[in-house]
């Protein structure tokens, strides 16, 4: 193998091998894999995909479940110098379609399950549970000794959630990976003597690149299962083989809704993440109730800056329960005006990133690209304020705030009193079309027990003022959400707004 510095996503793993070869790193159903067996398994399947006539720099889709194979194929891409293009596995039809043409992607690894849902001219390999598949050719591959990536080439395009558009693929370089994975370590307090379990997709940036990979840098070892079962993870907890868990607020609304929440042994759970989208208060606050000594972080940021912007650490919490924190190790941050300029501490604004985490633009979109980097500074499309101690609370997304008849209206701060209300298990606030009020705040609610919509307006306007609170109520079974738990306001607005 040519030498090489070793900063590459793949160089995380061996590295950790070399450290640590007899270690557990990765148990996944029956099977388990130390670190040794791990990273050679790497560079066998490596050779597997550069036996299908791949060269560095192709794009490979990558179209599969949560499982060990779905990690060795990523980390095989990655010591070969391909393009890893993770597929949310519940796309289908044209949304597929699109993000395995716009990525131009020359092979799609897959489960059997999901292979029809592809193109009928798209190539595919099996990642598991097939003859032939990438784990069945491992024993019969040689390793990889190839040259070793560069640094700044590229090893993944991370679409973005597509939640205002159609998706974008940022393009990631190992670089900006790797020190996105040290600002994790150290923002997250993340060590070897952890006990991780990864439940949520992998193909989505945080549950990869925020918690497994810097795992793996460390050395922990790490149980990945097929989904967030609350069962499962339960008897996990319960068991002591789980310590440490990631999960947007959905799953975490979710598992603090389950019967047997307050009655499990859980005390086993040392550190709770969450992110991906933003916590109500209300629910944040239950759950420290239940799990007073549990270490909680607010974990926020994007895909296009790998994903990780910035941490709430346990310490932080009180007083701020509303905050996503301070920027990481390698992230500066600002919150500027429609000109860009500086806006004065506890004033919203867009906050703007310059970091080596940052992607290098949109793949084959010159125009997106120009318009989300300007002076220097990449422009995320949050709205947030940063208090004189630095923290940053989020107050929404730029295109989601409400113009209601000519005042702007944050849609969180109507959700976190809707959520104070028995009757609310979930909400959305969006803005819809209206001929009087420009946009009339409407509250999207999946309900819990009986409630009416009178009830709801009268519980917001005795908490909020009377051009805050909700014009409109619409009850739901449930709401539409992207693999990262983000509720699709898009969506809601289309299916509302007529």
């Amino acid at each position: 193998m040519t030498p090489g510095h070793g900063s590459t996503v793949d160089g995380v793993l061996r590295r950790s091998a070399r450290r640590t070869p007899a270690r557990v790193a990765v148990d996944y159903g029956e099977r388990s894999w130390t670190y040794e067996e791990l990273d050679d398994a790497v560079s066998r399947a490596a050779s597997v995909l550069l036996d299908q006539g791949l060269t560095p720099g192709d794009r490979v889709g990558s179209y599969g479940h949560n499982s060990d194979a779905y990690l060795i194929g990523f980390l095989a891409c990655a010591r070969a110098g391909l393009v890893h293009v993770p597929v949310n596995q519940n796309l289908t039809g044209d949304d597929l379609a699109y993000i395995v043409g716009q990525s131009g992607s020359t092979l799609v690894l897959t489960d059997p399950d999901l292979a029809g849902q592809l193109p009928d001219d798209v190539r595919t390999l099996p990642l598991r549970n097939a003859d032939g598949s990438l784990l069945d050719r491992l024993a019969s591959a040689t390793p990889y000794d190839g040259p070793e990536p560069r640094t700044d080439d590229l090893v993944q395009l991370l679409y973005t959630s597509g939640t205002t558009a159609l998706p974008k693929g940022a393009m990631m370089t190992h670089r900006a990976l790797v020190h996105e994975y040290l600002s994790a370590i150290t923002a997250l307090d993340l060590s070897a003597g952890d006990r991780p379990v990864h439940s949520l997709p992998l193909y989505h940036s945080a549950q990869l690149h925020v918690f497994l990979l810097p795992y793996l840098a460390v050395g922990a070892t790490n149980i990945i299962l097929d989904a967030p079962d609350g069962d499962r993870l339960f008897d996990l907890i319960e068991a002591g083989r789980a310590d440490s868990l990631f999960a947007p607020p959905t799953v975490w609304i979710g598992l603090a809704n389950r019967p047997d929440f307050g009655t499990r042994d859980l005390s086993g759970l040392r550190k709770a993440y969450y992110g991906a989208s933003i916590m109500p208060v209300p629910v944040l606050e239950r759950l420290r109730e239940r799990l007073p000594k549990l270490a909680f972080y607010n974990c926020f940021g994007q895909s296009e800056i790998g994903p990780l912007a910035t941490v709430l650490g346990p310490d932080e919490h009180k007083g701020r329960l509303d905050s996503c924190g301070r920027p990481v190790l390698f992230v500066d941050a600002r919150v500027v005006d429609e000109d860009g300029k500086d806006v004065p501490d506890g004033t919203s604004g867009e906050i703007v990133y310059r970091s080596p985490q940052l992607c290098e633009g949109y793949w084959d979109k010159p125009e997106e690209t120009a318009a989300a980097f300007r002076d220097g500074w990449f422009h995320s499309g949050d709205l947030a304020v940063r208090d004189a101690h630095g923290f940053f609370t989020v107050v929404d997304r730029v295109k989601d705030v409400i113009n209601s008849g000519g005042v702007l209206v944050a849609s969180r701060q109507v959700e976190d009193v809707l959520y104070t209300h028995e009757g609310v298990a979930e909400v959305a606030v969006i803005g819809l079309p209206d001929d009087r009020w420009i946009e009339a705040v409407t509250a999207i609610v999946v309900p819990r027990g009986e409630v009416t919509e009178a009830q709801l307006i009268d519980h917001a306007r005795e908490k909020l003022p009377h051009f805050k609170a909700p014009k409109r109520v619409e009850f739901v079974d449930e709401l539409p959400r992207n693999a990262s738990g983000k509720i699709l306001k898009r969506e809601l607005r289309e299916r509302f707004g007529d």
